[in-house]
């Protein structure tokens, strides 16, 4: 592993495995806690979506080969809280509740706009979907996540310049898709 941390007195009597995962955690414990904490409204659950990350990572036959462990650990931290909407919004329909409850509760949106504003997220996140692998992490990262263009290529290990290229490639294939859409 290219970025990791030298092994400490600590880690001796540790297998290899457990010595790049303790070295992982003492690395981005904080950056991801800062991570997620800019983006949900609980702090209280900062602490389990961090731990669910290196949970991830435990799984891994062989977390020593991971190349970009910045890269792959905020890849991860960003599907956990996709996952945790996920989760959420299966809860949510589950109870009872539909996309027109915000209706029930007295909201200012037509219940027409909030079924096209369903629509378009789900038309967006279908054509994410059909992007490039990095090309769509790099627009996540950016757009989404909203990190810094400089940091989004470092966890990349590759020039702003290029991260900047395949956001504009992200950004005009969903713009054309969307476009698309909503002219059929």
């Amino acid at each position: 592993m290219k970025n990791a941390p030298e092994t400490t007195g600590e880690d001796r009597g540790l297998s290899a495995r457990d010595t790049v995962l303790t070295r992982l955690v003492r690395t981005y414990d904080r950056a991801l806690a800062r991570f997620f904490e800019r983006r949900v409204h609980s702090k209280s659950d900062v602490p389990d979506l961090v731990q669910e990350v290196f949970l991830r990572l435990s799984r891994m036959d062989d977390p020593n080969a991971i190349e970009k462990p910045e890269h792959f650990l905020f890849v991860t931290a960003a599907n956990v809280l996709r996952d945790r909407a996920r989760r959420e919004g299966a809860q949510r329909r589950a109870a009872g509740d539909d996309i027109l409850s915000p209706m029930a509760e007295g909201s200012d949106f037509p219940p027409d706009r909030v079924l096209d504003s369903k629509q378009a997220a789900e038309r967006l996140a279908a054509t994410l979907r059909e992007l490039p692998e990095r090309t769509r992490d790099i627009f996540v990262l950016r757009v989404l996540e909203g990190m810094k263009m400089a940091d989004v290529a470092r966890a990349f290990s590759i020039s702003t310049r290029a991260a900047e290229k395949h956001q504009a490639k992200a950004l005009a294939y969903v713009t054309r898709a969307l476009e698309d859409w909503r002219d059929r």
